[in-house]
């Protein structure tokens, strides 16, 4: 073989592996906060956004995989470098937006109350007044009890949506703030069968999006992957496996 050709296979290995390493990507998740994210009994996460990251992977021709983190740190992890980019059903806000960039949303929430069933539970500062009402800790939930209920309510704050739900199912919250979809899920799960929306929704258009760390380019390109799937039906088909409902 000429060293000319040599050279040229040389040059293209490096090219090639070069891609390569620039396409493995490492996802972000909580993997407690269902049916978004969480783990199955062999230890794997699965859920809505672990499903929308992987379409999203295939898009980019990326190979991808799963890193889990708790909640309260899992901006310090993205920045810090333990993963590439956040799927955790977060909510898009300016505080947050200092620290971390944000793709397109991927889907909208609000925020709705659960309580037992056939408890009377006026969503108002004289109905609330003297309950206990749990919610996640660093969560738009959280915030808005704080901001709104302070004064009136007893808020207790966890580090997961799955041991609040064991503090309401055990009679030590009066009842709970959270995502309208995940409360969704748990209404329709045997531990919440004897609980039910409270009201409507406090707050709507809550926009969830992907994060990246700042001015990574990785942000266009997960961008590109989402308007692809929701152009191709991709995204309806993973939404359907979850809600009966459009979410995005």
């Amino acid at each position: 073989m000429s060293m000319h050709k040599k050279l040229m296979l040389a040059a293209a290995a490096l090219v090639f592996a070069t891609a390569a390493s620039a396409d493995k990507l490492r996802i972000g998740t909580e993997g407690a906060y269902p049916p978004f994210n969480q783990m199955d009994t062999s230890g794997n996460a699965i859920g809505f956004d672990v499903d929308i990251a992987n379409a999203l992977c295939e898009k980019m021709q990326a190979e991808c995989s799963i890193v889990t983190s708790d909640w309260d740190g899992i901006i310090p992890a993205l920045n810090s470098k333990k993963f590439d980019f956040i799927v955790a059903s977060m909510s898009i806000t300016p505080e947050r937006s200092q620290a971390v960039d944000f793709t397109d949303h991927y889907y909208t929430n609000k925020l709705q109350f659960v309580a037992p069933k056939n408890v009377n539970f006026p969503i108002d500062k004289a109905g609330l007044k003297g309950k206990v009402i749990g919610a996640q800790r660093a969560t738009i939930a959280g915030m808005w009890l704080e901001d709104n209920m302070g004064d009136v309510v007893d808020i207790k704050l966890y580090d997961t949506q799955e041991n609040a739900y064991l503090d309401l199912t055990s009679g030590r919250l009066d009842g709970m703030l959270a995502d309208a979809f995940v409360q969704y899920e748990w209404l329709n799960s045997d531990a919440g069968k004897d609980f039910e929306f409270k009201g409507d929704a406090v707050f709507d258009g809550d926009k969830i999006g992907i994060a990246v760390r700042k001015g990574d380019p990785l942000r266009e390109r997960l961008n590109k992957a989402l308007a692809e799937i929701l152009k191709d039906g991709t995204y309806q088909k993973i939404n359907a496996k979850y809600f009966p409902f459009n979410i995005y």
